[in-house]
This record gives C-alpha cells, sequence and structure tokens, in this order.
C-alpha cells in the first residue's frame, strides 16, 4: 500500500475525490419501480423487450408494479377475456377452464403453486410451461394476458383459501363459480 502522505497534494485530493464519488454511488439506494418475473420453467427473468406489442394501459403499469390485476373485477375486461381466452386458450384448457389436453384452469389445484398468485399466473401464461404450453407474448399483449387471467378467475370454482390473488375481504365473501359439467364428469370418471 502506498503512503498517501508521500504524495503530491493535487494527486490526494484527487484520489479522494474520486473514493468519496465511488463510496457515494455505491451507496445509493436503488428504487425497483417494477417487480422481477421469472420464467415459470427455467427461472430465468422474463424480457418484456420483444412479443406482441400493445397499449402500455393503466392495468399493465399496475400490475408491473404491484403484480395485482386491476381487471379482475371489471366486467367488461372479464367479457374480452372470455372472447380471448375462447381464441387463444381453450382448445388446451376448454371452454369453461375445465380442462382437456391442459389442466383445468377454474379449480384450486395448480401444477405450478405459484399460479394461486396472479404475478405468477402471469408468469405462466407469458413465459410458457413445461409440455406443450408455450410462451404466449408473442400471440397476446400483456393487457390480454391481463383480461384473460381476470375471466379465469371469475370462474374459479375452487377453495377461496387457496385463491391467493383474493384479499381476506374477498376471500370471506367469495362465492365460487358454478363446477362446469364437464370437470364434474371428469372427477366421477376419476373417482372409479
Amino acid at each position: 500500500m502506498t503512503d498517501t502522505k508521500r504524495l503530491p497534494k493535487k494527486t490526494r485530493t484527487t484520489a479522494a475525490v474520486l473514493l468519496a464519488s465511488v463510496l457515494s454511488i455505491s451507496l445509493i439506494p436503488v428504487v425497483q419501480s417494477q417487480l422481477m418475473f421469472r420464467n415459470t420453467v427455467t427461472g430465468d427473468v422474463l424480457d418484456f423487450s420483444f412479443g406482441k406489442k400493445g397499449k402500455e394501459t393503466e392495468a399493465v403499469k399496475h400490475f408491473k408494479n404491484t403484480g395485482e390485476n386491476l381487471y379482475n373485477e371489471d366486467e367488461e375486461a372479464i367479457h374480452n377475456g372470455e372472447s380471448l381466452f375462447m381464441t387463444a386458450c381453450s382448445g388446451c384448457h376448454g371452454h369453461h377452464a375445465e380442462g382437456k389436453l391442459g389442466p383445468a384452469l377454474g379449480d384450486d389445484y395448480y401444477t405450478y403453486p405459484k399460479n394461486a398468485t396472479d404475478k405468477g399466473l402471469f408468469e405462466t401464461i407469458y413465459g410458457g410451461a413445461r409440455s406443450m404450453m408455450g410462451p404466449q407474448y408473442n400471440n397476446l399483449t400483456i393487457d390480454e394476458m391481463l383480461e384473460i387471467m381476470a375471466w379465469i378467475r371469475s370462474v374459479y370454482w375452487g377453495d377461496p383459501e387457496k385463491a391467493e390473488w383474493l384479499s381476506e375481504e374477498q376471500k370471506a365473501n367469495f362465492t365460487p363459480a358454478p363446477i362446469p359439467d364437464d370437470y364434474k364428469e371428469a372427477l366421477e370418471n376419476f373417482k372409479k
């Protein structure tokens, strides 16, 4: 280590200023304006810079910062989400989210437990999952995904205690959706 007293005064001053600058920069708290979204399978950070582009709605901005879907109780968004679900998702998940090739989405069993939260469900839709569930970022905008998620939440027939997207007050007042006949039939066949 160099004895700084032997350095010229100007060099000591410059070194002290540089050191103070480096220390102050490294001590500045970093404010994160977005949650970290991760791929359901790999855990990699999801990249929102590519995929189908859409308007950065207030719902999208809010969701990126909080993981809370503002559309969950918005009737118009739920209606739009149903239409989008029928086009983009029902082939695998059934017209009533009862499951077909892909799992049911209206019950309280989650192939990926994080899907009990809106953030987790979004990560699975956006980035894909195992087997046949490919990433949907090229097929749907983030806003469309949020509308689909709102519709899925609106047809939930499972235990409200397992619905982590609901607040405690919402859980206490929750009325499950009717169980689709196809799902009831599948349950009966499973029990045999």
